[in-house]
């Protein structure tokens, strides 16, 4: 375990005194590599938080460049961004808050050719992307490498978020809570529908805590639980996920069995519930 330099004792602080993290906890933080899928409502805060809490390499995948509609929730974008790849407008924002962590910039679309060597080289990977293609490859992948995911989802006024570890023979996968991506006409964009920016950071903040918690290992985890978020009703609840021995991913009789299938087709809309 490296040992901390005077600097980061200082920075990091108010983690150190927590008895859940103390100093060999901030130490698996900066020793961790963490990779997020899309840098926008989901990614933009939560990698501003990783880096603030010292998680010392963050991968970041996205093909996108700043708009001026992403500025209402993807924080880690300025108006001076736009235009600009989303990988490099949040890459400087996580250089300015913080120099101990380093930034792996991926700006590209994640398929089935590409993923399984990108992926391979993080501990975590963090999903906040905006199509169910994605989230269903990004899964499939973590499974076959044992890489935990947390993943979270959002909607108008609300938000969703779990741990899949289903390379763990009790733990769900992502496909034992959603077989198959619902019908396209039910999944309306958020431009189509719009969308609260504060949900994202909310949503982005909960995902954070659990990544912390799954790298330094304290406190329940939401492995095999859904956490489900209602602003408008101001109302949290857990609702418990088991495997389904029927999943095609890790049930007892898989039917798929590498990543490169044709189910990972190319997104045609921006969800809304997977923003």
């Amino acid at each position: 375990m490296s040992t901390l330099t005077d600097e980061q004792i200082d920075r990091y602080a108010r983690h150190i005194i927590l008895k859940e993290i103390g100093g060999p906890g901030q130490a698996r933080l900066l020793q961790s590599k963490v990779l997020l899928i899309g840098a926008g409502g989901l990614g933009s805060p939560l990698a501003l938080y990783l880096a603030a809490a010292g998680v010392g390499t963050i991968g970041i995948v996205d093909d996108d460049v700043v708009s001026l509609s992403n500025l209402q929730r993807q924080i880690a974008h300025r108006t001076a961004d736009i235009g600009r790849p989303k990988t490099d407008s949040a890459a400087d924002a996580i250089a300015a808050l913080n120099p101990d962590v380093t930034v792996r910039r991926h700006p590209l679309r994640l398929t089935p050719e590409n993923a399984a060597a990108i992926i391979a080289d993080y501990d975590l990977v963090a999903d906040g992307s905006d199509n169910f293609a994605t989230r269903f490859l990004v899964n499939d992948v973590c499974f076959f490498q044992g890489i935990p995911l947390v993943s979270a989802a959002l909607g108008q006024y609300e938000g969703q978020l779990s741990t899949y570890r289903g390379f763990e023979d009790d733990k769900p996968c992502y496909r034992c809570l959603f077989p198959a991506p619902p019908p396209a006409d039910l999944v309306p964009s958020c431009a189509e529908v719009g969308i609260l920016g504060l949900i994202a950071g909310t949503m982005a903040c909960l995902q954070g805590t659990e990544i912390v918690k799954e790298l330094v290992g304290f406190g329940e985890r939401l492995a095999g639980q859904l956490l489900i978020y209602d602003a408008l009703e101001v109302t949290f609840r857990k609702v418990r996920v088991r495997p389904d021995p029927k999943c095609r991913l890790c049930g007892e009789k898989p039917e798929i069995t590498g990543v490169v299938t044709a189910e990972y087709a190319p997104p045609d809309s921006d969800a809304c519930t997977a923003e």
